[in-house]
């Protein structure tokens, strides 16, 4: 079968596709014929060696598709079900072998696209604002890189739980696309020379009670300086790269500041808990609160340009890769 491996860390052009063998399921485990594979900034950790992995890899933790075998003792998922999953590589394929355990079925509702597009991010928002910082109704929230993927997302969660979203993008297009999904005030971040000076005077001259910051390296001092005392900096991705060690002292100097740096795989370890955050995913999805856009659609053979387009930030919304051809006919007309 085709897949995209990994030989060794890089840039984008190390993702190559290849011939491969076709898995075969172990104890407890299913093979998945994959019809969508999220593109993610976590793809982009374990191709860059930020995160290791034994090589050569199949990169890719996001996909939805049809189970086509089981192996022994696999009572989760039967063959023909439609399922989708998160966190365990593979998904750059035609086809993975995935622990049975960490298969979320899909409604009938909910096509492969949207699952593909929405549970890694989807269940990231989830626990970003149900757990590591619960949002109230009347918080004033910055979220960085308010037009991406992740952004919008969590742009329309707070929005639906009462929550005012101060957004940051790079130009004034993803500005309307924040404002789109909810966000009140929307920040160019090239615009500005100091960044939570402007957040403060967007919200009356007060610091925030939380920073949601995907973007690592380049907002991380602003959004430290953007807090009210005792605010929350929660720091969930380095997509411009990691944060340099720090004195924690500055926490303190800042006003008995909070830092939590979580990762989804420690809110789904318990299956229960994984079914519980991917239903109200779906739940969120089927009411319209959250709103899924897929904005591009790569071959598999496209896997290194998907990483370049989003690692430079053309792209808004979600990309996904797909395996079948002709749907990448359908891509959408944001694509470049």
């Amino acid at each position: 079968m085709r897949a995209i491996q990994v030989y060794e860390v890089g840039g984008p052009e190390v993702l190559r596709e290849a011939e491969v063998d076709q898995p075969r399921p172990g104890p407890g485990e299913a093979v998945v014929e994959i019809a969508a594979s999220g593109v993610n900034f976590l793809d982009v950790y374990y191709r860059e060696g930020r995160y290791s992995h034994p090589l050569p890899f199949t990169p890719g933790s996001e996909g939805a598709g049809t189970v086509v075998e089981v192996g022994p003792g696999v009572t989760d998922v039967a063959v023909g079900d439609r399922v989708g999953w998160v966190e365990i590589l593979g998904t750059y394929a035609e086809r993975a072998v995935v622990d049975s355990s960490r298969l979320v079925p899909l409604p009938d509702d909910i096509d492969f696209e949207t699952a593909a597009a929405v549970l890694l991010q989807g269940m990231t928002a989830h626990y970003l604002v149900k757990d590591a910082y619960p949002v109230q109704g009347g918080d004033t929230v910055l979220v960085h890189a308010a037009a991406g993927g992740m952004g919008l997302l969590l742009t329309q969660l707070i929005t639906h739980l009462g929550g005012r979203v101060i957004g940051t993008t790079s130009t004034t297009a993803k500005a309307e696309l924040a404002k789109r999904a909810g966000a009140a005030e929307v920040i160019l971040s090239s615009a500005v020379d100091d960044l939570a000076a402007e957040v403060k005077r967007l919200n009356g001259g007060q610091g925030l009670p939380v920073v949601f910051d995907g973007v690592g390296a380049h907002t991380f001092d602003a959004s430290l300086a953007s807090l009210r005392p005792r605010g929350h900096l929660v720091l969930f991705g380095a997509a411009s790269g990691a944060v340099p060690p720090f004195d924690p002292m500055r926490l303190a100097q800042g006003g008995s500041l909070t830092l939590i740096r979580p990762s989804l795989g420690h809110y789904i370890a318990d299956r229960s808990e994984l079914l519980r955050r991917a239903s109200d995913v779906f739940e969120w999805v089927r009411s319209k609160a959250l709103e899924v856009t897929v904005t591009g659609r790569y071959a598999l053979s496209e896997a290194a340009r998907a990483h370049s387009d989003l690692e430079a930030r053309r792209t808004t919304g979600k990309l996904l890769l797909v395996p079948d051809a002709a749907a990448v006919e359908r891509r959408g007309e944001t694509q470049s």
